[in-house]
């Protein structure tokens, strides 16, 4: 695993609209199972048909992993998509509105396959603030942060069989 790239991207208002879970949902300690779910019960194509715009920023039409961490409250992981800030909620769904803001992205190379690319928020986190770029917490003292699987940096693996995971926190 290797952190090949780190950059704040400016994201404008959007509602981020998916499934919520928490810790008690885990899988052998990650939310892979839920993922399946999501595919099974065509999760993002109710999302999509209920998107009035698409291309709101670059990268914005990828499936995402979005947490929430506070201390003294449940870990928050939902699974969904960002859309723009007028987006009505399907049924079964719940959302997060973002007012626009900045996101300090780490792209995290490495193979899928193996697990290895997963669950290096604090090494990204390290990076980001090696690169001059401050985590910050939203008005409420949570941390939002992601992970984005972008294609086709996500879905097609070099020669080597790696990737590139997108990590992302909210910055200053």
């Amino acid at each position: 695993m290797e952190i090949i790239r780190t950059y704040s991207q400016a994201i404008p208002s959007v509602r981020f609209i998916g499934k919520k879970y928490g810790d008690s949902d885990r899988v052998n300690g990650g939310f892979g199972a839920k993922w399946g779910e999501a595919f099974g019960s065509g999760l993002f194509d109710k999302i999509e048909a209920a998107a009035k715009e698409h291309d709101i920023f670059e990268d914005s039409g990828a499936y995402i992993g979005l947490m929430r961490c506070k201390e003294g409250e449940p870990f928050e992981y939902w699974i969904g998509e960002f859309t723009s800030a007028d987006t009505e909620v399907p049924p079964e769904m719940e959302y997060v509105d973002f007012p626009a803001s900045n996101w300090g992205i780490g792209w995290v190379y490495g193979n899928d396959a193996s697990g290895e690319i997963y669950g290096h928020e604090p090494e990204v986190a390290q990076k980001l603030g090696e690169a001059g770029y401050r985590i910050k917490n939203d008005e409420f003292g949570a941390c939002w942060s992601f992970e984005r699987y972008q294609c086709p940096r996500y879905t097609s693996p070099d020669e080597k069989g790696n990737v590139i995971l997108d990590i992302g926190f909210l910055i200053e």
